[in-house]
């Protein structure tokens, strides 16, 4: 058991290198799928059919894409068309296009859930339908979508470890490779050989503590605040 924690406390600047690289990819991944899918949202709501229907296409495409097929394509396939990405650069375009998706539909919901009243009397005072959204539709809308929101980022964070498959170092990685150096033989027979493994479970679930759970309760404190003023 000494031994265990010896080990444990030897690898642990590593791991946390890998907890840095997690969060990277999923504040990155979360910023571009949050534009991305406010582009479909906007492109779904706008009323012009083949708008309408692009999006919809679109949508639906990317959500029938497993991860990671879309994280090997971007990194070892456009390489072939010009297009070379660092692995890193890969796994928050590739994470923030697939949950595009999802975030479009959460913004739609949103956006279709304000009163139609209020977009009629903003277009009676002579708003354009680009303006009744930016000062009318969204800052409400934002407010709905906050819970889902918060739920959208917790999923992310979690399949971050999906970037590990095209060789981004993140927290699963680390642990892996730990894992598989001291089975390599550095370990003996009566040691730890998986402290890679062990050491990665506690530092996951406490990232996704500290970092996912006070957000989530602020997203969802101020949705329901949200809704409560807009009654």
């Amino acid at each position: 058991m000494q031994k265990f924690f010896h080990d444990a406390v030897e690898f642990v600047p590593i791991l946390l290198q890998g907890v840095w690289l997690t969060i990277v990819v999923t504040i990155g991944s979360l910023a571009l799928s949050t534009v991305l899918g406010l582009v479909w949202a906007l492109m779904r709501v706008s009323g012009i059919r083949i708008l309408v229907w692009l999006s919809a296409a679109l949508i639906n495409l990317i959500r029938g894409i497993p991860i990671i097929v879309l994280l090997f394509y971007i990194y070892f396939v456009m390489p072939d068309f010009g297009i070379a990405l660092s692995a890193l650069q890969a796994a928050i375009i590739g994470l923030g296009i697939a949950y595009s998706a999802y975030q479009a539909e959460n913004f739609r919901a949103g956006i279709e859930a304000i009163d139609k009243g209020q977009i009629e009397a903003a277009q009676s005072i002579g708003m354009g339908w680009w303006l009744t959204m930016r000062r009318v539709v969204l800052p409400q809308a934002v407010r709905i979508i906050l819970p889902p929101y918060g739920n959208v980022m917790i999923m992310m964070l979690k399949d971050s470890s999906q970037a590990s498959t095209i060789t981004v170092a993140e927290l699963a990685l680390q642990g892996k490779l730990i894992a598989s150096f001291l089975v390599g033989g550095l370990v003996g027979a009566m040691g730890f050989k998986h402290v890679g493994y062990i050491a990665t479970l506690p530092l996951a679930l406490a990232l996704l503590a500290l970092v996912t759970l006070p957000l989530e309760w602020w997203f969802k404190r101020r949705g329901l605040l949200g809704l409560r003023a807009m009654r």
